[in-house]
């Protein structure tokens, strides 16, 4: 959420990113500014009111001491009807304070300067590519082939037990799926994250603080029969984050850095086509997050080491992969910038978005309350930042599809020690 300070000080360039975002926000941020200036005026009536509140009650207190009663009953209703007016003022206020942060609450993130304007994927900027495409033998087969060929997803048993989304995976698919998970969470821990295992349902409150609600709020599955609802997590970005939720750290104790492996739930719209079988989109998938709390003075910096971070991941896995920087009209409602690693699938002849890293600078951390102490002893919000190291799904597909030979598909080097086998055959 953007904070309101930012946005007085700040009109004309807030205008001018949104609009990156194909939004024309400017009735948004004027009504923004107005009904601060209107909340402004409430609270010093209400802080003026209980001022003379207060001086008329020392007041009374004293003439009923010096034996003017009668002086003392003539104030006493005039601090009745200032009392009225008090709790008429301080609902008045509670309800434009409200009216403000539901109208900030439908603001997303300013977008970084270097965000490029565009409408949709097709205008997000290549920045990096690495990798060489494997020529793969003459009748190479899509994965979601390759898995009923070698019996180790099962995308039919899952639609059986519970709906389509929901593969089962299955022998030395089920291992390679677990060796990706141990290996992505060793690579993070080897690079300073701390491991995290984290509730797969969240409240309300940590949903919010993420900006899930009321943005995504479609998107996710709801557990209705307890109270208050709880909601299967999107990504373990929203747990691991809410570690956080209201604390007051000191500026030594960033960075804070995490990685947490979990299962992830979305409600996916409806579609069909190849850019949607097998493990291209489903409703629960596995993924390994990395998150960091961050002084602002250091996010980009850290934002860049996150990149550096999962290229050097996809080098080991020998995998070609190119990076965009989301344009933004393709940008999430909280980033201020992302960068998406995209792995090319020779199978289908495709790229396959695998991982998302982003920088949401103070915007997730004002929901969430998150503020560091300064150098100056003031409090003041972090930067918070995660991507995903690595989804699973579409890294599966692409080991698959990449790595198959005529005799079987082999597995990266890297991964053997995780898997105990070097072909799946």
């Amino acid at each position: 959420m953007l904070q309101v300070p930012f946005i007085r000080d700040n009109k004309e360039l807030v205008i001018e990113r949104l609009a990156k975002r194909n939004i024309d926000a400017t009735q948004m941020i004027n009504d923004v500014i107005l009904f601060d200036e209107e909340r402004r005026a409430l609270q010093a009536e209400l802080d003026n009111t209980l001022a003379e509140s207060n001086k008329l009650s020392k007041e009374i207190g004293a003439l009923y001491k010096s034996g003017e009663a009668e002086k003392a009953t003539i104030l006493k209703a005039k601090t009745t009807d200032l009392k009225t007016l008090t709790e008429t003022l301080k609902e008045q206020l509670s309800t434009k304070a409200e009216d403000l942060n539901q109208l900030l609450y439908k603001i997303p993130n300013v977008p970084n300067a270097i965000v490029p304007t565009g409408n949709t994927d097709e205008d997000n900027e290549e920045t990096f590519r690495e990798g060489d495409v494997p020529v793969l033998h003459d009748g190479a087969l899509p994965h979601w082939e390759l898995a009923k060929k070698y019996d180790i997803i099962d995308f039919e048993l899952g639609t059986k037990i519970t709906g389509a989304g929901f593969p089962v995976y299955k022998g030395k698919g089920a291992r390679l799926q677990r060796a990706l998970i141990a290996y992505f969470l060793d690579k993070n821990t080897e690079a300073g994250y701390k491991e995290v295992q984290v509730p797969h349902l969240v409240n309300e409150a940590s949903a919010f603080g993420t900006g899930q609600l009321p943005d995504k709020d479609g998107q996710m599955y709801h557990a209705t029969n307890v109270q208050p609802d709880l909601f299967l997590i999107p990504t373990g970005e929203v747990p691991a984050t809410n570690i956080f939720r209201g604390d007051l750290l000191d500026e030594k104790q960033l960075p804070q850095a995490l990685t947490t492996y979990t299962p992830c739930f979305r409600v996916e719209a409806g579609s069909y086509g190849a850019h949607v079988r097998g493990l291209n989109r489903l409703h629960q998938f596995d993924k390994v997050e990395i998150l960091r709390v961050e002084h602002p003075t250091q996010s980009y910096k850290a934002l860049d080491g996150m990149v550096e971070h999962v290229k050097g991941i996809l080098r080991e896995l020998k995998l070609p992969y190119r990076i965009l920087r989301l344009c933004g009209g393709d940008l999430g409602f909280t980033s201020a910038l992302t960068y998406d690693f995209e792995l090319f699938s020779t199978a289908q002849d495709r790229w396959l978005e695998i991982s998302s890293v982003s920088n949401f600078e103070t915007f997730q951390a004002n929901r969430l309350r998150l503020r560091f102490k300064n150098s100056e002893g003031k409090n003041e919000l972090a930067h918070t930042l995660n991507g995903s190291s690595l989804a699973l799904p579409r890294v599966l597909a692409g080991i698959l599809e990449n790595c198959q030979t005529e005799d079987g598909i082999v597995i990266p080097d890297v991964l053997v020690p995780y898997t105990g086998f070097k072909i799946i055959d």
